[in-house]
């Protein structure tokens, strides 16, 4: 596991548990995964398990959940 955010080096990242979202299904399986620690949270590419791991504490992962489910980050609409 390449932690990518190695300025949290106080972070736990001992992410002991993978969880992949049940929309992601054959034949593409092109998803992430989601491991929580007691401070914080690793992201993965699902396909590539041993690769890069984003790390986010607490905080940063709650502002991301927010800005995706207000539309933040929804790609631009072209006329």
């Amino acid at each position: 596991m390449d932690i990518q955010d190695t300025h949290k080096r106080h972070l736990d990242t001992n992410f002991a548990e993978w969880h992949k979202s049940p929309l992601s299904n054959p034949p593409d399986n092109q998803c992430v995964e989601v491991s929580f620690s007691s401070n914080a949270v690793g992201l993965r590419d699902s396909r590539n398990p041993d690769g890069h791991v984003l790390v986010f504490d607490h905080g940063e992962w709650e502002a991301f959940l927010g800005g995706a489910a207000s539309g933040s980050f929804n790609l631009p609409k072209i006329p």
